[in-house]
């Protein structure tokens, strides 16, 4: 990882954009290409037996795209280590088995991602991993909710689908006191909105598929950290599991986020008009958005956050029936599961992307509509919410 520390460093004092844009690359000396090349290569000449070029013997452990990758990743997110993966799942798949063993315990939020939720829950229970859900905006409850075998202290912030906040720096301090590591899901935020490694936080994941690749064309997973022996382990986990994205996919990671400041500006103007337009209507019992004053966990968002996303989640006053209408009337918002890319989409968590969670403690309303606000024109994305609720 040294090359990845010395760009971070050279890159260290610049601006979040200038460095999304340059920070883990610079123009090929032998061709002077801008941009970095896809080197679709899985295996790799050596000079001599052991004598690796640039580091590099086989695509698996490691490719020049995807270094690049990395290095970017950790810089936007102010971190010295970053990895990319196959997947979001697969960055937590590989983070839970770097951190836990038979007998150990971990604290989730108890509206977590489902995915999440799924993979703890049904695989990691099954090797003697145990977990306790808790509200993330509830210290006194995550305290609770702690053991002395606790290693984990899973956070997202906001959560999926309950745009839930939880305090990143107060939790660290929690964590850290019972002996245990914060992990903070920051994929509804991205690094451009939120910084949990200045919080506090010990490692950061995100499902690169939503924000940071932005145009819902590549899947993928990241995890970022400061500690070196944690990178040394989940590094391990990566190579001998072999969850890795290839060439292609880590270069279109990197593109999107080349442009990720801006679009989330974007995001946030249209989501807050979208939040006042909602606002009137009678269709909507409640609004879940952090940038509301009387989100409950308002102020905390403000402190810890640039702006407040293009996540917005609704309750509606005719039930599931209501929100199963809203979700079948809209065009310009597709309906479609996952998040963060430039068009907007509309979903049913319920049942849809937290099916799994069904039965369960987080279990999520069936009243709730989930949307991902795009960077269409506003004025758009308001005629077609507009009539879509007036036939609900």
């Amino acid at each position: 990882m040294g090359e990845h520390e010395s760009a971070l460093d050279a890159h260290a004092s610049q601006g979040f954009s200038t460095r999304a844009i340059h920070a883990g690359y610079s123009p090929d000396p032998l061709t002077g290409a801008v941009n970095v090349p896809i080197y679709a290569s899985s295996t790799f000449a050596q000079d001599g037996v052991g004598g690796l070029r640039g580091g590099f013997e086989y695509a698996r452990t490691g490719n020049p795209t995807r270094q690049a990758l990395e290095a970017n990743a950790a810089s936007i997110e102010g971190g010295r280590h970053g990895r990319a993966f196959a997947s979001g799942m697969a960055a937590t798949d590989a983070l839970l088995r770097a951190t836990l063993r038979p007998g150990d315990h971990l604290v989730i939020p108890d509206d977590a991602y489902g995915g999440t939720f799924r993979l703890i829950d049904k695989v990691f229970s099954q090797w003697g991993v145990e977990h306790t859900p808790a509200p993330v905006g509830d210290l006194d409850a995550i305290r609770a909710a702690i053991r002395p075998t606790t290693k984990l202290l899973w956070l997202e912030t906001p959560t999926n689908p309950l745009l839930t906040i939880g305090d990143i720096a107060a939790s660290a301090e929690l964590a850290h006191d019972a002996g245990a590591r914060l992990v903070v899901d920051n994929t509804f935020a991205s690094p451009y909105l939120q910084q949990p490694l200045s919080l506090g936080a010990d490692v950061v994941l995100h499902s690169s598929t939503k924000y940071m690749g932005g145009h819902s064309d590549v899947v993928g997973g990241l995890l970022v950290t400061d500690d070196e022996q944690l990178d040394s382990d989940i590094a391990f986990i990566q190579n001998g599991s072999g969850g890795v994205p290839g060439p292609f996919d880590a270069y279109l990671t990197m593109r999107g986020i080349k442009t990720l400041g801006v679009r989330m500006e974007r995001h946030c103007d249209n989501a807050e008009a979208v939040v006042d337009l909602l606002s009137s209507r009678p269709e909507i019992s409640s609004i879940l958005y952090p940038g509301l004053p009387e989100h409950p966990a308002h102020e905390v968002a403000a402190r810890q956050m640039r702006r407040f996303g293009g996540m917005i989640s609704v309750r509606m006053a005719g039930g599931p029936e209501a929100a199963q209408r809203l979700c079948a009337r809209t065009e310009i918002f597709t309906l479609a599961e996952s998040l963060g890319g430039i068009e907007s989409l509309i979903e049913h968590p319920g049942a849809m992307t937290h099916a799994s969670t069904a039965g369960s403690m987080l279990e999520v309303p069936d009243d709730l509509v989930r949307l991902s606000v795009g960077i269409e024109d506003e004025a758009d994305l308001l005629a077609d919410l507009v009539q879509a609720l007036d036939g609900v």
